[in-house]
């Protein structure tokens, strides 16, 4: 077995692309279902309500047939979910870990500002979903507001194994912080024999310790060696300057560089942080498409039609330099294909462009509004003790000089 390491990829895989909760959620209970010894499900938000509920359910199902599962949700992100959930899983033999239960509003310190933001489920060795998909309802309050715009992966094949090694660890952690309640007892299972995959793959993760760059590296590998395309979507887009750079880099040697970003505001800070960065990719000539038909949530990328990633992780600080993250890489043609259609339909029919000579002329109270809430998330970084690592203020400019 080749490692999924950076530049390393397991062959023999088949992986599936899932659009949205619509594709997901089914997926993944059909896959509880068939599940006979164990069950992993990491998740930064899980929702009490009828999807959570609907998943706790299958999990629970599961566990009274005798199946191990092991659910890990993370303080912050699930920090509404109540108790009584917890309590009714457990009780239907479902073993369950919170991920730095203590969480404060009014702290950078950097042990409360990592959080687990991985959104993964192992089933029997045999089958791995991992992506950008929370354990929550993907539609707002009112039925007529389209769903999140999302997606995640299902994988069959070898490269289940790296994934499913990944979260056993990640649980034992966590398990021994808690006086080792929960630790994976150790027991082995049947090995899949799956073979009818043949697309090339890597996992890859973001943490503290072994693996704080990859996920970065691997994008950034990824774009300078692009010869015709790039196509980024993501929920929070505030790159380095590194990254920033290979874009800028990218679209100089005659990329098309595509960006399909957040267009409605979610998170207050991170949005207009985000827009203080426009003027500059604009005038390297990168196209930028907001989305505005609902709350995209997508961390995904497709490069040259072949090189696609699939995950958790943002391209912003918190992503990048903070949270525990997770994203699939595939290097196949026909699963890039789908991936960029898929994107590509979306920036025609519900991308709304930004053209850099509107930009320029937009208020002077809203470029305001965007450097300050920059300033800000950059004060945050620097008093998490980050700022040295990362340096998103500094400009690029389309010939990208050594600064």
């Amino acid at each position: 077995m080749v490692p999924a390491t950076l530049s390393g990829f397991i062959s023999g895989n088949q992986v599936t692309l899932l659009h949205n909760g619509e594709d997901y959620f089914p997926a993944i209970e059909a896959a509880f279902d068939r599940a006979r010894h164990e069950i992993y499900l990491e998740t930064y938000i899980y929702e009490n309500d009828p999807t959570g509920q609907r998943i706790a359910d299958a999990l629970k199902r599961a566990a009274l047939r005798g199946v191990s599962v092991y659910l890990l949700i993370d303080g912050y992100g699930s920090k509404d979910l109540p108790r009584s959930m917890l309590d009714y899983l457990r009780a239907g033999g479902v073993m369950a870990l919170v991920f730095r239960p203590k969480i404060s509003r009014w702290t950078f310190r950097r042990e409360r500002l990592r959080r687990m933001h991985r959104k993964i489920a192992v089933v029997d060795r045999e089958t791995a979903f991992v992506g950008g998909i929370n354990i929550i309802d993907d539609r707002e309050s009112t039925a007529d507001v389209p769903p999140r715009y999302d997606y995640a992966v299902a994988v069959t094949g070898p490269l289940v194994e790296e994934i499913r090694l990944s979260v056993r660890r990640h649980w034992s952690m966590v398990a021994w912080s808690r006086f080792r309640k929960g630790v994976v007892n150790g027991g082995e299972i049947p090995v899949s024999t799956f073979t009818g995959g043949e697309m090339s793959a890597a996992f890859l993760v973001r943490d503290n310790f072994r693996h704080r760059r990859d996920i970065e590296k691997a994008y950034l590998q990824a774009i300078e060696r692009a010869k015709s395309e790039i196509i980024l979507a993501h929920a929070y887009f505030l790159p380095g300057l590194d990254f920033r750079r290979a874009l800028v880099t990218a679209a100089g040697r005659g990329v098309r560089v595509v960006l399909l970003l957040q267009g409605k505001v979610e998170y207050f800070l991170q949005h207009y942080a985000s827009r203080a960065l426009y003027g500059n990719l604009l005038d390297a000539g990168i196209e930028i498409y907001e989305y505005h038909k609902s709350f995209l949530h997508a961390k995904v990328a497709v490069i040259d039609g072949h090189w696609a990633t699939v995950g958790s992780s943002n391209i912003d600080p918190f992503s990048l330099l903070l949270s525990r993250e997770a994203n699939v890489v595939v290097d196949d043609e026909g699963f890039g294909e789908t991936l960029r259609q898929s994107l590509k339909q979306t920036v025609e029919i519900d991308g709304r462009r930004i053209q850099a000579d509107n930009w320029k002329q937009q208020p002077s109270s809203v470029r305001l509004m965007s450097w300050l809430s920059y300033g800000l998330l950059r004060l945050m970084m620097g008093i998490s003790g980050y700022a040295g690592e990362y340096s998103p203020a500094r400009k690029v400019r389309k010939s990208a000089p050594e600064e």
